[in-house]
């Protein structure tokens, strides 16, 4: 499929009109202006900054959490303080509810484009495919980054206002000062995001491969259930090792006395390979696909 601009140049197709600039095609402003205004995009942002609320509602009705027996968890230290519940609400969502707005904004990218038909007028714009891909993921990444930093924030303020500034108590015992413990969930923050870059991939390179945005989303929810599932089969042995959700819980050593770095190096390096692989599967897919919708 030619662009507009080799078919109006003067030379025809090979050569581009005067004054064209591919780099300056579809800017990242302009994506995301486009993204944030979608209804999608508001209600995932109300979703998450809402949980916080529901866990204080819900911990006002049912009481302080208890730990079972002699074990404590890091739920069972909840209303300790702010810290401890932003840490408390990053450990009950980061294995699905963060998940969603990743494969969101990841999957519904480029197949919503295709699904309204304009795909093929953004690339007649003209603007090459790598461009329109890169802006595109771009774009889809930073919302997902800024989904996972919302709630933390969230969660950090109204668990302040709710159990008092303090610092974060640690279940195996100890704590963390309150300085070091918001330095230690930026820390946590950072390593879930490189963790969900798996799903980014998967739901991308479905965008890439079919009209259909829910099933581009919910493809790549999918597959990230089924890596769930396999790393509980625990007749896989080492083989686990090499599954990302294998190491999506290895943020837990930052929240330690002393910070633990060798499961989240570990967890990082399997998840950029997997995305890599992926991004660059979505990439290649995509400069051969016969655009016609």
């Amino acid at each position: 499929m030619s662009t507009l601009a080799e078919r109006t140049a003067p030379g025809g197709p090979g050569e581009v009109a005067s004054g064209y600039r591919p780099g300056r095609t579809l800017p990242l402003r302009v994506e995301l202006v486009r993204q944030l205004k979608r209804r999608r995009t508001l209600v995932m942002g109300a979703i998450l900054a809402v949980l916080p609320f529901v866990l204080v509602v819900a911990f006002a009705i049912g009481g302080e959490p208890e730990g079972r027996g002699d074990r404590i968890t890091l739920m069972d230290t909840a209303t300790a303080s702010g810290a401890n519940f932003a840490a408390v609400n990053l450990f009950v969502s980061a294995s699905f509810l963060l998940v969603i707005p990743v494969a969101l904004f990841c999957g519904d990218t480029v197949a919503s484009e295709a699904g309204w038909s304009s795909l093929r007028y953004l690339l007649a714009a003209p603007v090459p495919r790598a461009r329109l891909l890169a802006s595109k993921l771009a774009v889809g990444l930073g919302l997902s980054l800024a989904a996972m930093v919302l709630l933390p924030l969230v969660a950090f303020a109204v668990g302040t206002v709710a159990y008092g500034w303090g610092p974060l108590r640690i279940p195996t015992g100890g704590e963390l000062a309150p300085g070091t413990a918001a330095q230690r969930l930026v820390v946590v923050v950072a390593y879930i995001f490189v963790s969900q870059l798996v799903t980014a991939g998967l739901a991308f390179w479905l965008s890439t491969r079919t009209d259909a945005p829910l099933g581009a989303v919910g493809g790549a929810v999918g597959l990230t259930i089924v890596g769930n599932v396999l790393d509980a089969v625990t007749a896989l042995g080492h083989w686990r090792d090499f599954l990302p959700a294998h190491w999506q819980f290895a943020w837990a050593d930052a929240v330690q006395p002393r910070l633990e770095w060798s499961g989240m190096i570990q967890g990082t390096a399997v998840s950029l390979t997997y995305a890599l692989v992926l991004f660059a599967l979505a990439f290649r897919g995509f400069a051969r696909k016969d655009i016609v919708s």
